[in-house]
């Protein structure tokens, strides 16, 4: 079920027999964020996430079949559809947004394009088959159910770095940071406007 109002607001619940998931979402909050996932990692990057967005945040997830890679997954896909459905049709927002974040040795950089048009490239140069209390593998397919979910083009390349969860952490903060430029309401446009020479989003 999902319920919006004619601000940049969302809230939706996910129920399936694997998980439980309710979030709300504020595109234009100030990042404050509460959120549950009983995987610490997972609800430490989802934090970090709001934070440098300042999408402000409420998650709640529950696991029903007691297996992390559902509930990793699906967060991804319920974040994804609550950005997209808060977007509406899109329109005034920059589109576009790009960012690159240090952390301490490591270096990522995002590049996002708004478009209705799925596309993910993500190279987070992990090394180790376990980075916190996630596999390596649940936290690729965390950020490729939230890019597609979201419906848009997004780059996610870590160029070095030597400790993964620095990898981890300068990639999703890039990631908020490229998303905040993006979703951000372009005031010089009045009334009605697609960033866009098609007509459509």
């Amino acid at each position: 079920m999902i319920v919006e109002d004619h601000q940049r607001t969302c809230d939706i619940e996910r129920k399936t027999k694997e998980v439980s998931i309710v979030a709300k979402i504020d595109l234009d909050g100030k990042g404050n964020s509460k959120v549950n996932t009983g995987v610490d990692f997972l609800d430490h990057i989802i934090i970090s996430f709001s934070k440098h967005s300042k999408i402000d945040l409420e998650l709640s997830a529950k696991s029903e079949d007691g297996i992390k890679h559902h509930l990793i997954e699906d967060t991804g896909i319920i974040l994804g559809q609550a950005i997209a459905k808060a977007l509406g049709k899109r329109e005034r927002i920059n589109r576009f947004g790009n960012a690159t974040v240090p952390m301490d040795e490591s270096v990522t950089s995002v590049a996002i394009d708004l478009i209705k048009r799925q596309y993910s490239h993500i190279d987070l140069k992990l090394e180790r088959e376990k980075i916190e209390d996630i596999s390596q593998e649940d936290i690729i397919h965390f950020f490729q159910s939230f890019i597609g979910n979201l419906n848009c083009c997004m780059h996610i390349i870590v160029h070095y770095g030597t400790n993964d969860h620095h990898k981890i952490e300068s990639a999703i903060k890039a990631t908020a940071l490229a998303l905040k430029n993006a979703i951000k309401i372009d005031r010089t446009n009045e009334g009605e406007f697609l960033p866009t020479t098609k007509g459509m989003m």
